[in-house]
């Protein structure tokens, strides 16, 4: 979008009403060095100084984007602004957080002010990191869930099932000799179904996140992941996070929002030392799903953590690397540490959250994973 300044930056065409507010907004934000004035001017011609440190200003602002410019749009202005203008420190201001329009990534900012935010911010905080999650699980939970009691069940059939058990693809399929065209339906002779066994515990999965600061998304569709995946009886799932320390998550997975809210984004990275707690917790290797989900920027041992992987995988456990779980592609991440994963057996690479439920099936039923 083009839209100008003053006398249209030299197209002869004034800008006017809504035209001229849409332009102030971009202004503000794009309009030189650190943003503009709302558009303003100095007498040079040059752009102003940018919103400034007035929240007044800034709630105007919030206030403007939202009218002038799609939710999407909106999104990606209040990102910039928090980075190119350093209003971080603003969101901890109640009024502040009511006026923006709350995405993954706001969420992951608000995480990394969770330790500085006062009391009377954090009540509104919990609010908006609720809304995100409430709307990351209506758009995953079920396919995810669907996905993965495929994956489950698969080899687990029966040819007497009740009604709620039946697999009605595989029924189909079964029994397409049957069809009546004068009716233009199957009859089925046999019905196949899911086995009873499949609501008892088959897989243990655990997801170690690493919640470095570049990490932010991706720990915050892990937690949602995470949850989904704790509702589901015939997963074990744990959830352990890591910097330099280790904190395991799992006793909160109810509830994705106080996941959340015990990460402490940002600090160091010990890859090394989270995979050994991880390994300690593992009962089964052969019915085991272990997701380091990181950079792989290692600030621990580096050959113990090579180590470690090759130990679990050769105990039969699938060792899923995820360098992102977000919709923004690969990262920056450590190369030499991805090769040697890699070579291992255990590919690293980037995951939208909408492949996270074809991944997890893959390896599941322990089969290729499906590498974008």
């Amino acid at each position: 979008m083009v839209l100008g300044g003053g006398e249209g930056d030299g197209t002869g065409c004034a800008l006017n009403g809504r035209d001229a507010a849409m332009d102030a907004a971009l202004g503000a934000l794009y309009g030189g060095p650190g943003g503009g004035a709302a558009g303003s001017r100095k007498a040079s011609g040059e752009r102003a100084a940018g919103l400034g440190g007035s929240a007044p200003n800034v709630a105007r602002w919030l206030g403007d984007i939202r009218t002038y410019f799609p939710g999407s749009v909106v999104q990606v202005m209040q990102r910039d602004a928090i980075t190119r203008l350093g209003l971080s420190a603003l969101l901890l201001e109640p009024e502040m957080l009511e006026a923006v329009e709350p995405d993954v990534h706001l969420v992951g900012t608000l995480l990394s002010l969770n330790k500085a935010m006062p009391e009377t911010t954090k009540e509104t905080a919990r609010a908006v990191v609720r809304k995100v999650v409430e709307q990351l699980e209506k758009r995953l939970a079920t396919r995810t869930r669907a996905t993965l009691t495929g994956a489950l069940d698969r080899s687990a059939r029966i040819s007497r099932p009740r009604h709620h058990d039946i697999d009605w693809d595989r029924t189909i399929r079964a029994n397409l000799k049957n069809y009546l065209p004068e009716y233009r339906t199957v009859v089925p002779e046999r019905l196949i179904g899911y086995g009873r066994a499949a609501r008892a515990v088959k897989k243990e999965v655990i997801l170690c996140i690493d919640q470095s600061g570049s990490m932010a998304a991706s720990v915050v569709y892990a937690s949602v992941f995470g949850a989904v995946l704790a509702s589901m009886r015939s997963i074990a799932t744990r959830l352990v996070a890591f910097d330099t320390a280790v904190v395991d998550l799992t006793d909160q997975l109810d509830d994705p929002v106080d996941v959340l809210f015990g990460t402490q984004l940002g600090g160091g990275t010990d890859i090394n030392r989270a995979l050994a707690y991880c390994q300690s917790k593992i009962t089964r290797p052969a019915d085991t799903v272990v997701v380091l989900i990181s950079d792989l920027y290692e600030g621990g041992i580096r050959n113990e953590m090579l180590k470690r992987v090759a130990a679990m995988k050769s105990a039969g456990v699938e060792f899923v690397t995820l360098l992102a779980l977000s919709d923004e592609g690969a990262p920056a991440y450590d190369r030499e540490h991805a090769a040697a994963l890699a070579a291992l057996g255990a590919p690293a690479f980037a995951c939208t959250p909408d492949l996270f439920p074809e991944v997890m099936a893959a390896a599941l039923e322990k089969r290729p994973l499906p590498v974008p």
